[in-house]
């Protein structure tokens, strides 16, 4: 089988959406400073250019979690691949995420986080796939609602591959 992209979201469409996203999030946070926890490896690409938008100050740090493997279908076990490196205790947290779609790695990690005691904890996604969902989260900003279809590009990846293409498109494969 061979894969073929087809675009969803161009780059200009993400570029001009994350701008609306982080004018809003410098609205919220205005005379805060805010943790932005970027959930890695697909989370660094949204991460780095909403960053970039925004005008309040931010620290960063990085957790790695996993559901997926290679598969394209969530496997339901989440697993932490790499903790934070310091404290979110009495921070302003803004959990930054690629997608989400089942929900279950989310509220696995919104939970453990809560737990830490930051001062408030939301959470930013740069795509939400709600009719998947199996544990509801709460999303604070969202760039893109989309459908149910497995999506690479702009740092989401099937089997690691795709992550570097500025926009979003749709995986589909066809027989050989």
């Amino acid at each position: 089988m061979t894969e073929k992209i087809r675009v969803l979201l161009a780059e200009e469409e993400i570029d001009k959406k994350i701008r609306e996203v982080a004018e809003q999030i410098n609205q919220d946070y205005q005379g805060k400073e805010i943790r932005l926890i970027c959930v890695l490896k697909g989370g660094v690409f949204f991460t780095c250019e909403l960053a970039k938008r925004l005008s309040v100050p931010v620290t960063f740090d990085f957790m790695s979690v996993s559901s997926y493997g290679d598969d394209t279908k969530s496997s339901g076990r989440v697993r932490i691949i790499k903790d934070l490196d310091q404290s979110v205790e009495g921070q302003d947290v803004l959990v930054v995420e690629d997608i989400i779609d089942s929900g279950q790695t989310l509220s696995h990690l919104l939970e453990l986080l809560s737990n830490r005691k930051p001062a408030s904890l939301h959470l930013c996604t740069f795509l939400d796939k709600p009719e998947r969902r199996v544990k509801e989260v709460k999303v604070d900003y969202c760039c893109f609602e989309i459908p149910d279809e497995f999506v690479v590009g702009f740092g989401l990846d099937y089997a690691q591959r795709y992550r570097n293409l500025p926009y979003v498109g749709v995986v589909e494969f066809e027989k050989d």
